[in-house]
């Protein structure tokens, strides 16, 4: 070993040992930056009595956090003072005291902010928020086009911290769920100007991330690991229309670590009779090679594992309403059809458009004009100090009839076909927002219709293998309970030896009068409410775009009703508990 005496390599041996392959590759790449760092000379400072830049971040899924930690560390590696902090760490007071900062923050299903950032939001959009003439600042927005609001929150907080007096110091970046085509060059611009600002001594050093490791010493995002697949059945009465499955998936030798609440990220391939309708409309032939942006395949595999297939998006409405010449389609994107956009993203998929407004399109251009494809999140639905080197997931599969054609969604397609020892690509997503209190004598309530069920077969797991001394209750609803109460036998076994205190259960289809959650909450207020004012944390996972605003407001009342508050100081307590920690959701 080169460069490196006995005894200095006797003394890295006693350092690592004991130390598992997740950890000797973070001391790799941790070398590797130190390495880099010392072969181009000393990370430089900023001049004393510099002003500090402030990068602050709202995430839900983790991908605002991923931009903002590299901007801390462009910035720390470009000689600045600088301070990363999540938006709920931000006291309101900060803001008149700020001088440089950078914004990242995503936008969440209908214009909604992230969880970590709704108080800061409602703040800075609020009567009470400050003037800031002394502001110098930059917003990268985080959205998915597939939305009508695309990037709504970003938006807001740029033209509102302009309005409040705050200048620019760059413009407003827009980032799609393809987030580092947009937020890499914003990231570079943002940091050189910052530099200018703030004045650093020296031009940004070179420092090797961890994203940089090769994909053979950390698997991640970018690099994912080979997961091959253990088990995979129905969970549904079977010929039931809605087809649910749990998968389990190995880890071993992956190196990746969970904790319940997590997501695992899902590379997909697109359903191959997909793919075929693709080429078989456009009279395009899949073994034709095609090169975009650097890298080359056939078609073929550019549609099957590069390319969004199914997911609609503002971008490419325009692109197709240009090329057709369709004024009623580029009519759809005008600001006040905001109803008649988001009915089109919610019911048809690109392929649609083509069908309806047919145009020539070369393999070149079809690659070019579709987004690339993206993983697919699921939340967890297992505790590895239950299952070990394995990790289990609730997939809905999207499969369905409309207009004439059979429509299937990417990855639910996919995992659903996966069989024993396949393969699929996978990396851990952390949500470190959505975790078990660690106080292990608290009580936690979970919220989880549907697949929403899914964290909480992963909390429950976790309390009872940590013998956890905190009660456990948990709401769960679907639409029949003979056909869909997903993981009944465990929830049943799990209530007869008591790691499961309470189980309320809404079949909204089981009689004449639906019944949701929200009404069994209600229904069980009282109680909920004793509960969280003696420490109980909240939980909610599933859909978002109507059960989470419907518990929310359940809530709402809930706090209005039985503790003698107003409505606005429900709403309050509400969002109290949100910035405490004790209200989280995983909402979709």
């Amino acid at each position: 070993m080169a460069g490196v005496n006995g005894e200095t390599l006797a003394s890295l041996e006693q350092l690592v040992e004991g130390l598992g392959p997740a950890e000797l590759y973070w001391i790799a790449a941790w070398s590797a930056a130190r390495a880099e760092q010392r072969a181009h000379g000393p990370v430089p400072v900023a001049r004393p009595g510099g002003e500090r830049l402030t990068v602050l971040y709202g995430s839900q899924t983790g991908q605002a956090k991923r931009i903002a930690r590299q901007l801390s560390e462009g910035a720390e590696a470009a000689g600045l003072s600088v301070r990363l902090v999540r938006a709920d760490s931000y006291p309101p007071r900060e803001w008149s005291k700020e001088t440089h900062l950078l914004v990242v923050i995503s936008t969440q299903g209908d214009a909604e902010p992230p969880d970590d950032a709704r108080g800061l939001v409602e703040f800075i959009l609020g009567k009470r928020a400050p003037r800031l003439p002394g502001l110098r600042y930059a917003v990268l927005g985080l959205g998915d086009s597939s939305y009508p609001q695309f990037c709504a929150i970003g938006r807001q907080l740029d033209a509102r911290l302009a309005e409040l007096g705050a200048t620019r110091l760059a413009p407003l970046g827009e980032a799609d769920v393809d987030v580092d085509s947009v937020a890499s060059p914003w990231t570079e611009q943002a940091l050189e100007q910052a530099r200018q600002a703030l004045g650093s001594v020296a031009a940004p050093a070179r420092l090797t991330s961890l994203q940089s490791v090769p994909s053979h010493i950390a698997h991640s995002r970018e690099h994912p690991f080979a997961a091959a697949v253990l088990d995979n059945q129905r969970i549904v009465a079977s010929g039931h229309a809605r087809e649910v499955r749990h998968l389990e998936l190995s880890l071993e030798h992956s190196g990746l670590r969970y904790e319940p609440g997590d997501a695992v990220g899902v590379w997909p391939e697109n359903p191959p009779a997909l793919v075929d309708a693709w080429l078989t409309l456009l009279k395009l032939d899949g073994d034709q090679s095609v090169r975009h942006d650097g890298k080359e395949w056939p078609l073929r595999h550019w549609l099957s594992r590069e390319r969004e297939l199914t997911r609609l998006s503002r971008p490419l409405i325009a692109a197709l309403a240009e090329a057709s010449g369709d004024d009623a389609l580029a009519h759809v994107l005008r600001p006040n059809q905001s109803v008649r956009l988001a009915a089109l993203l919610a019911t048809d998929q690109p392929l649609d458009l083509w069908r309806r407004h047919p145009v020539a399109w070369s393999a070149e251009a079809l690659v070019g004009v579709l987004r690339p494809l993206t993983p697919r999140l699921y939340s967890i639905a297992s505790s590895a100090k239950a299952v070990g080197e394995e990790v289990h997931l609730t997939v809905a599969v999207v499969d369905y009839h409309a207009h004439g054609e059979r429509y299937q969604g990417a990855a639910s397609t996919f995992l659903a076909a996966a069989v024993d020892d396949q393969r699929v690509p996978v990396f851990i997503e952390p949500n470190e927002r959505f975790r078990l209190p660690a106080d292990e004598a608290r009580d936690i309530i979970m919220i989880g219709p549907g697949t929403g069920v899914a964290p909480f077969r992963a909390f429950v797991q976790e309390r009872r293998e940590t013998a956890a001394r905190g009660r456990n209750w948990l709401f769960f609803g679907n639409r029949h309970f003979h056909s869909e109460f997903l993981y009944q036998v465990e929830w049943q076994a799990a209530l007869r030896e008591g790691s499961l205190h309470r189980l309320d259960l809404a079949f909204s289809r089981d009689s004449a009068a639906k019944v949701y959650v929200q009404q069994r909450l209600r229904e069980q207020g009282r109680e909920l409410y004793a509960w969280l004012q003696e420490g109980a944390h909240l939980y909610v996972c599933g859909d978002a775009s109507r059960m989470a605003k419907d518990v929310h407001a359940a809530l709402i009342d809930i706090a209005a009703m039985h503790g003698g508050r107003t409505p606005e100081q429900a709403k309050e307590w509400l969002s109290e508990l949100l910035q405490q920690g004790r209200y989280a959701r995983d909402v979709y």
